[in-house]
């Protein structure tokens, strides 16, 4: 592998055992008995170690525990494949520090029915991956300086806030790493970085306990991929584990449908923000879809920027129940002193505001049904993830003053809440690249609750029509 210790780009991918196989061609190697799970394991630690130094993506690591247990690993369809898990979901005998100074580290006792829902795919878990404090911004960066770095270029954001995990599945260390997703943290780390990002619909799999006790649930449990084939499989696999009989299945999925889809394209974001690379990319994805025999026609959302008042009042009501009760929910070594700028803002932004409260989550809740009725007339809906492309670290700092982050963050992410609000599935697809630096610009495909078989199939046939960018195929980055 060439020398990187000075590339702006970099990458773990190599002629070991791993190459560069997704994560069913992992399983499929070890099924074979081509390759040992201790094999197998063994490369994806020495990839962490490798290029972890320079991404800052893990959080906790428990290499030893992974190879003295990966020899009893023998069902599941990712039966002995590497994984992290999000530092933010309990995983037994590690703690759970939900990127925050003011938490301390007491082992999990059990692991939750989600957690036990991923395990039960057979992956050997190697640690745990870093996000910002409580998963609230838009970049994992923190309050010290400090950030998870983008292996596409060490100089930019990775994406929040399942930054970590996106660092560690672009790098090839894993093939395949937990997220969860409150606003956008499956799909804008998975954009950033250029993955497949899939927030699935609300309760597709089973919740997190924090999830459960929410007024709306916004918070939906996945993974981050860099081949569709690998989230079709994981998602099939979660179904045989746990199936809500409230949603359509899901099944396996092995490629594109020959159904021609009606395609709601969304040119605007709700504050009237997009930069031209972006929208370049998007008219390119929506020329793709036509040429594909898809009907692309434009379409504008029937919600005003009263809703991004309201999702930053939720936000903030979050906030403040974490900064509030931060000792009943995490212990009582909890230190609120510790938290950032971002989180102290979020929470005085509902302080100010909390009569509201009532009026926000009356108005949220009624989104689904206006939701919805747009695919009594469209099969899915084409995005931008984002309204502008990738940042440079330090411009969402929560080193900023709240007022200038907040801002920032409200006019970057304004796409990918929608579906937290309804419950209904997104997913991030890297589409284009940056003229400059050639980092990934990705689209969202949207559809109604319920419906990710829709957008599987879809991704499958685009990755067909137009494969995804490889960072082992671009020139290093001196």
């Amino acid at each position: 592998m060439e020398d990187q210790k000075h590339s702006q780009r970099i990458h773990a991918f190599s002629s070991d055992v791993l190459t560069d196989l997704d994560a069913v061609g992992i399983a499929q190697l070890i099924k074979s008995k081509e390759a040992s799970v201790q094999e197998i394991t063994q490369a994806a630690i020495a990839r962490a170690e490798q290029v972890n130094p320079h991404l800052n993506a893990i959080e906790l690591d428990c290499f030893q525990r992974a190879l003295e247990q990966n020899q009893y690993v023998d069902h599941g369809l990712f039966a002995g494949v590497p994984f992290f898990f999000k530092d933010n979901l309990d995983y037994q005998g590690l703690p759970s520090r939900h990127g925050s100074k003011a938490i301390g580290s007491k082992p999990a006792d059990r692991n939750p029915q989600i957690s036990q829902q991923i395990l039960d795919q057979g992956f050997v878990v190697l640690g745990k991956s870093k996000l910002p404090e409580f998963g609230l911004n838009a970049s994992t960066e923190y309050k010290d300086g400090s950030a998870t770095y983008n292996p596409w270029h060490l100089s930019y954001s990775c994406g929040a806030s399942s930054g970590g995990s996106a660092a560690l599945v672009a790098a090839g260390v894993v093939p395949i790493a937990h997220a969860n997703d409150g606003g956008g943290s499956i799909r804008i780390p998975a954009a950033c970085c250029g993955l497949i990002g899939l927030k699935p619909s609300r309760g597709r799999t089973y919740d997190s306990e924090a999830a459960a006790s929410l007024p709306i649930n916004i918070i939906s449990e996945g993974v981050l991929t860099r081949s569709i084939r690998d989230t079709a499989h994981f998602y099939a696999g979660m179904e045989s584990s746990y199936y809500n009989k409230k949603l359509p299945r899901i099944g396996m999925i092995h490629g594109p449908s020959k159904r021609r889809l009606r395609i709601g394209l969304v040119p605007q974001s709700i504050t009237g923000q997009i930069d031209s690379e972006t929208t370049a990319t998007l008219m390119h994805s929506a020329t793709l879809l036509e040429q594909l025999g898809h009907h692309v026609e434009e379409l504008q959302l029937p919600f005003s920027l009263s809703f991004v008042e309201d999702f930053s009042e939720y936000w903030g009501m979050l906030s403040f129940l974490l900064s509030t009760f931060g000792k009943k929910i995490f212990g009582a070594d909890f230190n609120p002193k510790e938290l950032d700028h971002l989180t102290v803002g979020l929470s005085k932004l509902y302080k100010k505001n909390f009569y509201k409260t009532p009026l926000f989550l009356y108005r949220l809740k009624k989104m689904q049904q206006q939701y919805r009725e747009i695919f009594k007339h469209y099969d899915v809906l084409l995005s931008p993830v984002l309204a502008h492309t990738t940042p440079k670290i330090g411009y969402l700092s929560p080193q900023l003053p709240f007022d200038q982050l907040f801002e920032r963050i409200q006019n970057y992410v304004t796409f990918t809440p929608i579906q937290n609000v309804v419950g209904a599935p997104g997913m991030s697809i890297p589409m284009g690249e940056t003229q400059n630096d050639g980092l990934p610009i990705s689209m969202q495909i949207s559809a109604d609750v319920g419906d990710e078989k829709t957008l599987i199939e879809l991704a499958f046939e685009i990755e067909e029509a137009q494969p995804w960018r490889r960072i082992q195929d671009m020139p290093r980055i001196a």
